[in-house]
């Protein structure tokens, strides 16, 4: 399997996975009123600020099959996690949660509260409000959200590393491909493998920004 597909197919089980994690994160941290708010919300936004290396690190330690949380792991999932597929989802889903929640979470704040007391006084139950009301009215947060998730997994490459180790056709993603290519000195697929997650990240944020633009429009 070619780097571009071991990436393509990450960042497709990255997405699916987070979206709903995403959804109901965000919703949740968007209408709760609890005591350690600003702590839950911090923590969700660590992988932010967190070197890519550190997380990588402390997912070792973690996955490690010496470990006991390791061990633990491997008897869930069937296998150690350490430089196998699996194992750079779990560690791809953990470094984006922020770009799945953060969108979600701007677009529920965004929702009046005029309208869900609206639906609830229309005798709408929770759940018949968040499909019929408040989905409709965030699918902007969802595009955003899963737009940015799919292209920062594209381009991830301290935790792949660390996690996923180097192995062809397994867990080589582009951004490691590049990296093999600028250590042998082969500049030219280097600059290829480059100018593609160029071009894709530059077309994911333009679908977020014209979209935003559209709504402001028609606001």
């Amino acid at each position: 399997m070619s780097p571009f597909l071991v990436s393509f197919k990450l960042a497709i089980w990255t997405t699916i996975i987070l979206l709903p994690i995403g959804m109901l994160l965000g919703r949740w941290l968007a209408f709760a009123r609890f005591k350690g708010k600003a702590w839950v919300e911090s923590l969700v936004l660590l992988p932010l600020v967190l070197p890519p290396t550190v997380i990588g690190y402390y997912l070792l330690l973690v996955f490690s099959p010496e470990s006991f949380s390791g061990s633990l792991v491997a008897q869930w999932f069937g296998q150690p996690l350490v430089f196998t597929f699996p194992g750079l989802v779990v560690a791809s889903v953990i470094v984006n949660l922020p770009f799945a929640v953060q969108p979600m979470q701007l677009a529920y704040s965004s929702l009046p509260l005029e309208v869900r007391e609206a639906a609830w006084v229309s005798g709408l139950s929770s759940f018949e409000t968040w499909w019929h009301i408040e989905l409709p009215q965030i699918w902007q947060g969802i595009l955003g959200s899963a737009t940015l998730i799919f292209s920062h997994t594209l381009g991830e490459f301290g935790v792949v590393l660390l996690v996923g180790g180097n192995i062809e056709g397994s867990t080589r993603t582009v951004s490691i491909a590049i990296y093999d290519h600028v250590q042998a000195f082969d500049m030219q697929s280097a600059g290829w493998y480059s100018l593609a997650l160029l071009v894709l990240s530059l077309a994911a944020l333009l679908v977020v920004r014209i979209n935003t633009h559209n709504k402001a429009g028609h606001a």
